[in-house]
């Protein structure tokens, strides 16, 4: 299944950002921490036009740790500092300003000694949808004044955040995903962990490419989740994935007449549980 997904406000947000850049010291990226290179738009090289980045992954607490250390490792030795965070409880967030200060370090310096009071540092947040900037938005301003939603295309406009402190204004910008996936994984990892709405997808689909992922690495917490007996002993084999997802749904009742599996309520099933951390930690891709 080919996967698209590029609303007609992506491309005024392009275009907006384009537009803003002049009056931008830095740039926040924000990416998911289960799958750091499937989450960043490579459009974002292009527009950003070698601003300097601070590379933010979210909901870190959700994705496998030893994965996220090789990640950061990996930003690092490509010359943009990362470090995990979780807007969703706060952990990491406080540190940001002074990650933003380390990242513009020359630039107030050079303020400082023309005798200059350093202005408050003008950062814009980009990433793709339902990575969570309207919620690390809210954490660094004190307030809810940013629109969130467990759903992609949540944002919609701009507007600039004071954050409390006074030390930075934030830039916020609907979430951005580039018209084609060339690599078709990619459009199923970000379906996975919902950045991209259900509505346009086969759910059956991306159910299936989940539960062949994890059954090659995370197969212990699955099996544990759902009672599961039969690991496969081919990930390729579609016939054996399907038999898996068979088995998910007859534990979770998605029987209908003649005692068949509901794949499609039990595909639904999977996913939900799946995003709610009910299957512990997991990363879809690894640097190395």
């Amino acid at each position: 299944m080919a996967i698209q997904w590029f609303p007609g406000h992506m491309t005024k947000a392009r275009r907006q950002i384009e537009e803003k850049l002049k009056l931008i010291d830095c740039v926040i990226e924000l990416i998911d921490a289960r799958l750091p290179l499937s989450s960043r738009n490579p459009m974002i090289d292009d527009i950003l036009q070698g601003k300097p980045r601070l590379i933010l992954m979210n909901k870190a607490d959700l994705a496998d740790p030893e994965v996220t250390r090789q990640w950061i490792q990996y930003f690092k030795q490509a010359g943009t500092p990362a470090f995990p965070i979780d807007a969703a409880t706060g952990t990491g967030v406080k540190d940001i300003p002074g990650q933003v200060k380390l990242l513009l370090k020359e630039k107030i310096d050079r303020q400082i000694a023309k005798g200059m009071n350093p202005r408050a540092m003008r950062v814009l947040i980009v990433g793709i949808p339902n990575v969570g900037k309207s919620t690390l938005i809210n954490r660094l301003a004190g307030r809810s004044i940013a629109l969130t939603g467990d759903r992609p295309g949540v944002t919609k406009g701009q507007q600039w955040i004071k954050v409390t402190g006074g030390e930075m204004e934030l830039l916020d910008t609907p979430g951005i995903l580039w018209p084609k996936f060339e690599d078709q994984n990619v459009g199923y990892r970000l379906a996975v962990t919902g950045a991209i709405k259900e509505e346009i997808l086969n759910v059956e689909d991306i159910a299936f490419f989940a539960v062949k992922y994890f059954s090659r690495y995370y197969w212990e917490p699955m099996s544990e989740r759902f009672e599961l007996k039969r690991r496969p002993e081919d990930f390729e084999d579609g016939d054996q994935i399907v038999t898996v997802m068979e088995d998910i749904g007859r534990k979770r009742g998605c029987i209908v007449s003649g005692g068949r599996v509901d794949l499609e309520k039990a595909s639904s099933l999977f996913l939900r549980e799946l995003r709610a951390g009910k299957m512990g930690r997991f990363s879809m891709e690894a640097p190395y």
